[in-house]
């Protein structure tokens, strides 16, 4: 088995790519902790017992783990592989009991619902392939008055380019393809 890496543009999250599906379904899925994990992915428990790692965001088709501010990759990067390369290795799931986690809904049943729809589709048709080649997704949270709330989550989230991504490229997309979308910001 090989495991694929790369580096994101964020500097401290890296993208493991195990040559195989990680989850299915849309959204991705983040861990900030080992207790976000618990009896949810065996993987990704293992994976908060390496020091220094700080998230795990789960792709369709990748991993991503963010370090620490002052931990190495040098230190940090054998280690997560180790640890995929035996679970994978082995089989495993690395969502033995999906209908443990608590799912994001991107139903939305506000007055601006089919302005919201062409914002759904457009983020799942143009904007998440892009942001998941970098190793991160894009939640929509909200839209109310011409302004787009999305929130930034795995290699994305805390990425020094995500302001740039959300305003010159996101924002951009959206208000030529639907005029409603003045502007786009980060959820809080």
């Amino acid at each position: 088995m090989f495991i694929q890496t790369e580096s994101t543009p964020n500097p401290n999250t890296m993208s493991f790519q195990p040559g195989k599906d990680v989850i299915t379904g849309g959204a991705g899925i983040e861990f900030l902790s080992k207790k976000d994990a618990k009896d949810k992915s065996p993987l990704v428990e293992r994976l908060f017992d390496i020091d220094g790692v700080a998230s795990v965001f789960l792709g369709k088709d990748f991993v991503s783990v963010t370090k620490g501010e002052k931990s190495d990759w040098t230190d940090i990067k054998t280690l997560v592989l180790g640890v995929m390369f035996e679970h994978f290795s082995m089989g495993h799931p690395v969502l033995p009991h999906p209908e443990n986690l608590e799912g994001t809904t991107t139903e939305y049943t506000g007055e601006n619902k089919e302005i919201v729809d062409k914002i759904l589709e457009l983020l799942d048709t143009r904007v998440r392939p892009a942001v998941a080649r970098d190793g991160g997704d894009i939640e929509f949270c909200d839209f109310d008055k011409g302004i787009l709330y999305l929130r930034m989550r795995g290699a994305c989230a805390g990425c020094p380019s995500s302001t740039m991504t959300l305003k010159m490229g996101i924002e951009n997309m959206m208000r030529h393809f639907i005029p409603e979308v003045l502007e786009v910001r980060a959820a809080e």
